[in-house]
């Protein structure tokens, strides 16, 4: 037990610290296990790889052919032009594109996508509001500080800029390249920057929505984000007699919070940012609607026709979108029969065998339609057409390109972990620790847990936070008799909630390189984000989790789990 422990604290302080790269951290026990006696090498190394990498390497096939294809652009910027223009529905329908996309792709690369979208939609306001700041100060409603205070907004003194030949093509320029770029260029001074408050307070609001939405979006699917995956699978390697945590009950659990989340962080922000008055900033009329608003939407509506209609590949990568979806509900939903049920062998299937038979069909589908011609260059792109008529619907570099091989290799390290806690017997020795605490009630348990992870979170990295926890959280749910999953869940969808700066996660660093918010801006508006998150998670596990995982009881195979990690 004591070399195990210190495997595990000297792994996790390189994770904590980041002394040195987290799949370089993680390499360690792959070393110190074998030379400390605690496993042996081939061991060790079987738990590099398990099914959960084949899931992912399934799922990021899928991602490459919706990124070179922009079928994420045309999803964006088509939910973008129903959401209209007016700041409280831009931000919304900003939001709703960010959390379906971050369902299926990583909460960085959604972020990357969306927000380039994002920054050219702010700077068409920005310098549409420059021409008729008069005009929209008749308009504009209570703010955060007028909100709060009571008071009306001061007008302000109208701004006549005549819009030359020259400064149209420049602003033109700056916007296709925003929008062809995923990293931000350096802007003017601060002064220059914002025609009015409420300018940069749309931006802000729409800054953080985004990264917001991702982190809610990687919360609906068990391939949404890492911690989900590592979950699982640490999960079914403890308890492979628990067939209960697949595609279809992880979402009927998480969808429900993540749209009460998307609600309660839309309104939040909207009052943190834009006052108040929802009716003017939300209203659909198009006689609210100010000048820029409408050039906005233009500009929108400009960039979604230069897509052209939807080509072949968008379609064929559209279906596969689906098909995956529909395979993975459909495996074993609990309710009724999956289609799993039709083989005689039971158990062999699971979601990386339709994960990974799909993404090898995408290396094996011409991206040209049978007898047509050769498909058209996505909309940015610059690089020539494939000569080859029968190039297929990704490349290995298409995949090379996306996939986290870091990651695979930090899930891989929390495996190894995992492995040795529970070989050593740290894991039990760690619940009769914890005995004290048998006392208390699971819900206040189950809270301590969520508060605790959500605040390491903050400095730590998600999938290391989780991996620290998870072996610990299971030895204590064992030693209360707890349903384990009434504490690992909530505390998998909790360390995701590093929000509060700009270290927390990846997307809240994309979102602060673009300079709208300060540091202060996202502590205060995450903590409501990170109080909200806890809040839901703990309504779902106390309401319909209860049902679904039927938590009230502490289950066989826990039991069976607990007696032999004990003998």
């Amino acid at each position: 037990e004591a070399c195990c422990a210190y495997v595990l604290i000297v792994t996790a302080v390189y994770w904590v610290s980041e002394a040195v790269p987290l799949g370089a951290a993680a390499l360690v026990p792959a070393f110190l296990y074998p030379l400390f006696g605690v496993l042996k090498s081939s061991e060790v190394a079987a738990e590099y790889c398990k099914d959960t990498t084949l899931l992912l390497m399934g799922v990021i096939c899928l991602a490459a052919s919706i990124e070179k294809w922009n079928l994420h652009k045309r999803i964006a910027l088509r939910m973008v032009m129903i959401a209209g223009a007016k700041p409280g529905m831009l931000v919304l329908g900003f939001m709703c594109c960010t959390v379906f996309l971050s369902m299926w792709l990583s909460n960085t690369s959604t972020t990357a996508m969306v927000m380039p979208i994002a920054e050219a939609v702010l700077q068409q306001l920005i310098s549409t509001g420059v021409a008729d700041t008069q005009e929209d100060s008749e308009t504009v409603e209570a703010t955060e500080d007028d909100c709060l205070s009571g008071m009306a907004a001061p007008s302000l003194p109208a701004v006549n800029i005549s819009v030359t030949c020259d400064s149209l093509y420049l602003f033109l320029s700056l916007f296709q390249t925003a929008i062809s770029i995923t990293e931000p260029k350096e802007k003017e001074s601060k002064d220059s920057r914002y025609p009015t408050k409420r300018d940069h307070m749309i931006c802000k609001c729409l800054s953080l929505s985004i990264t917001y939405a991702a982190t809610i979006g990687g919360l609906i699917t068990i391939t949404g984000t890492s911690t989900n995956l590592i979950f699982a699978e640490q999960f079914n390697n403890r308890y492979p007699d628990a067939k209960v945590i697949n595609f279809g009950t992880w979402f009927i659990f998480s969808f429900p919070i993540a749209i009460i989340m998307l609600l309660l962080t839309w309104v939040w922000l909207h009052f943190l940012f834009l006052g108040c008055n929802f009716r003017e900033t939300c209203s659909l009329s198009k006689k609210r609607k100010t000048r820029r608003e409408m050039l906005s939407e233009r500009k929108i509506h400009d960039e979604y026709i230069k897509l052209g209609p939807i080509s072949y590949p968008e379609v064929v990568t559209g279906v596969f979108f689906i098909l995956m979806t529909l395979l993975w509900f459909t495996r074993e939903p609990g309710f009724v029969p999956g289609w799993t049920s039709l083989f005689e062998k039971k158990g062999y299937r699971t979601d990386a065998t339709v994960s990974v038979l799909l993404g090898f069909l995408l290396f094996l589908i011409p991206a040209r339609r049978p007898f047509s011609r050769a498909p058209r260059t996505p909309a940015g792109d610059s690089a020539e057409r494939d000569p080859d008529p029968m190039a297929p619907m990704i490349t290995w570099k298409d995949f090379q390109n996306l996939m986290p091989w870091e990651i695979v290799i930090l899930v891989g390290g929390g495996y190894a972990l995992a492995a040795g806690c529970k070989v050593s017997g740290l894991s039990v020795w760690i619940g009769r620790q914890l005995e004290p605490m048998s006392g208390l009630p699971p819900w206040m348990v189950t809270l301590l847990a969520c508060l605790l992870v959500s605040a390491v979170t903050e400095f730590a990295s998600n999938p290391a936070t989780l991996t620290v926890f998870l072996p610990i959280l299971s030895a204590l749910s064992e030693t209360l008799q707890i349903n384990p999953l009434h504490t690992l869940i909530p505390a998998t969808m909790c360390v995701s909630f590093g929000v509060m700066l700009p270290v927390g996660n990846p997307p809240n660093a994309i979102v602060f390189s673009y300079g709208h918010v300060q540091i202060s801006d996202m502590v205060k508006a995450g903590f409501g984000v990170n109080l909200i998150g806890v809040l839901v998670v703990m309504l779902a596990i106390m309401t319909w989790g209860v049902p679904l995982f039927n938590l009230t009881e502490f289950p066989d195979w826990a039991i069976a789990r607990n007696v032999t990690g004990s003998l």
